[in-house]
């Protein structure tokens, strides 16, 4: 006999779980969050429908709703992580800050492997990015907000008056290097040979480009109480 039918035996009446029903937008937000969860804890490749409705205990049919193609939800769940990123790399609490002290929190975070996942993540998404084309617009469009944030950031603080997005990218470009590394020691702060440090060379090609003192931008870090 079920436990239903026992239930019904008795005169009792069988407990279930109530189920939430949440605002759309909430809804959305939640696949979202959860989806960009899994995707820096194990990756793109792992982000289905069916996974993120085991996450949040709900039907795969729900997600659906949301998102029919797993693929918007792939770019969706990375869009939400490197803004949450960029986010936290150049928070508004620290805009009354000079912008060289803002540039070197940036950049001293960036690289002192607290970001290790984030930088796996770009990695993930510049290789499936090939084959997705929602997750290559994604790719696009966060790949441009960082280097417009950039360049704003090193014209404002005239850092290199002549062309700031051209430094921009130079610094991208050594920060997505270092981002090769993040799936080895080296990225974790194990040394190079000759004992160099990917991060320390992130900052030194920042520093040349910026014309700026070897040093100066640790040192406007830790004033800050940051690395």
């Amino acid at each position: 006999m079920t436990s239903r039918l026992r239930h019904e035996e008795h005169g009792e009446p069988e407990e279930r779980p109530r189920r939430i029903r949440k605002p759309p937008q909430e809804r959305r937000a939640e696949i979202v969050r959860t989806a960009a969860r899994v995707a820096l804890a194990e990756g793109l490749e792992l982000i289905t429908l069916r996974r993120i409705a085991e996450e949040l205990g709900v039907r795969p049919s729900l997600i659906g709703h949301y998102f029919p193609a797993a693929d918007d939800l792939v770019a969706e769940a990375f869009t939400h992580a490197a803004t949450v990123e960029r986010d936290s790399l150049l928070p508004h609490t620290e805009q009354p800050l000079p912008p060289l002290d803002r540039l070197a929190l940036f950049l001293v975070r960036l690289t002192g492997g607290d970001y290790d996942d984030l930088s796996r993540l770009w990695l993930n998404a510049r290789h499936l990015s090939r084959f997705k084309e929602p997750l290559r617009r994604a790719l696009a469009a966060q790949e441009a907000l960082n280097r417009g944030a950039l360049a704003a950031l090193i014209e404002e603080g005239g850092l290199a008056a002549q062309d700031p997005l051209r430094a921009a990218l130079h610094i991208l470009m050594a920060v997505d290097g270092m981002g090769t590394y993040s799936n080895t020691g080296t990225g974790e702060g194990e040394p190079l040979p000759g004992g160099l440090l990917v991060g320390e060379l992130v900052l030194e090609t920042a520093e040349s480009r910026l014309g700026l003192a070897p040093g100066t931008l640790r040192e406007r870090a830790r004033a800050n109480g940051v690395g």
